[in-house]
């Protein structure tokens, strides 16, 4: 027997024993993420067993090195995790910002000061973390931004606003681009700083969304004194930085289009359409829609999965993670779509126990925005076109 058949035979036991019956179901509502922090509360007992028993085995992040909280697993050794935790249907035990966008950026720049600072708390749910990079008038042209940084002896002053905050109203820290050279051309100039949202002149207010929920906020800074030493890379060229971690959060954010994602499609539309002798839906149009969906899912789950490895053998292409972040955000517009199509006219409700405060719809509208953050459809397709496709004219 390999090495990795003994590793996915042993990660499988380990699996087996140590994740709860109720972490394996999918997730019904936002309380069912447990995204840590200062003040995060777990909504159920397994969800704290599964978390610190994930925790304690380096397993939240199993790749980042053990030094830093992490597996210290080896990228094939991580996706064996990653492949038998689906196999069981396990949740993730800790959703965090800092796990997906902020904490690669600090491995790639950070220095071994601040690497030590923050990658364990990040790793054991610590800290949560927000991001602020666009502004009202810096989204899509986000070098534009003008959120400003004054140097005063070791430290900046920090003066300005950011918009689509995610989740600043619950966020301990956040990872912010400023303005340190007015004087520098838009993509110069820039420099990429951390800081604790609880800092003297640090406020937030939610954006309500058509959703009716609020996980957006606007940010503002008035005279937001951090210590220089706060700066990951050099000053200046914080661009470097926004550009890495921008590759990490369209990864990310693709996610939400892979399968494994609640039920799945056709289990939700049998209890609303019924099935015929045979065992298949009786809507034959949704049956095919469902199929396609379904197909297309998988595409991009295997995508995904050569992602990985085309970046393991270091010839993972910089954009393509554009191309990944608008597929993987389309297909979740789909998902969506079907459900309500699937649901009928009981799918429009709004407020009643049966519906769970209209989840379904609330969720469905929430979905409107997934071509929008993160970079705009249609500057993800302009990327691609540009730097994938070599188009002319792109």
């Amino acid at each position: 027997m390999s090495d990795l058949e003994t590793f996915r035979r042993e990660t499988r036991s380990w699996l087996e024993a140590n994740c709860p019956p109720e972490m394996r179901r999918p997730m019904a509502s936002e309380s069912d993420t447990f995204w840590g922090g200062r003040n995060a509360k777990f909504s159920s007992e397994p969800q704290r067993v599964w978390f610190e028993r994930m925790r304690d085995k380096g397993w939240t992040v199993p790749h980042w090195p053990k030094e830093y909280g992490g597996g210290g697993l080896d990228p094939e050794q991580a996706k064996i995790v990653r492949q038998e935790m689906a196999a069981i249907g396990a949740r993730q035990p800790l959703t965090s910002f800092g796990i997906s966008m902020l904490g690669p950026a600090l491995l790639h720049y950070g220095t071994e000061a601040q690497k030590k600072a923050y990658l364990p708390d990040i790793t054991a749910g610590k800290i949560r973390w927000c991001q602020g990079y666009s502004e009202p008038n810096a989204g899509s042209d986000l070098a534009s931004l003008q959120t400003r940084a004054e140097s005063d002896g070791d430290d900046f002053v920090i003066t300005g606003q950011k918009i689509w905050t995610s989740y600043a109203n619950h966020a301990d820290w956040i990872f912010c681009l400023v303005r340190t050279d007015a004087s520098a051309k838009k993509h110069d100039g820039i420099s990429f700083i951390l800081f604790d949202m609880t800092s003297k002149g640090v406020t937030t207010k939610p954006i309500l969304l058509i959703s009716g929920y609020s996980p957006f906020c606007e940010t503002f800074f008035d005279g937001v004194r951090v210590p220089k030493s706060h700066v990951v890379g050099t000053v200046n060229r914080g661009w470097d930085v926004a550009k890495y971690l921008l590759q990490h959060e369209r990864a990310m954010i693709s996610g939400m289009g892979e399968r494994g994602v609640g039920r799945p499609l056709g289990q939700v539309a049998a209890d609303s359409v019924g099935t015929d002798d045979q065992g298949r839906l009786e809507d034959a149009m949704l049956r095919s829609q469902i199929s396609t969906f379904e197909i297309d899912e998988a595409a991009l789950s295997a995508a995904a999965e050569r992602a990985v490895d085309l970046a393991k053998a270091g010839q993972s292409h910089p954009a393509f993670s554009s191309a990944m972040k608008y597929y993987g955000t389309e297909l979740n517009k789909r998902r969506y779509e079907i459900l309500m199509s699937a649901g009928g006219a009981d799918a429009l409700e709004w407020e009643s126990e049966r519906s769970r405060n209209g989840a379904r719809p609330r969720a469905w509208l929430r979905t409107k925005a997934n071509s929008i953050e993160g970079g705009t459809s249609e500057v993800m397709l302009g990327i691609v076109a540009k730097r994938i496709l070599d188009l002319p004219g792109a």
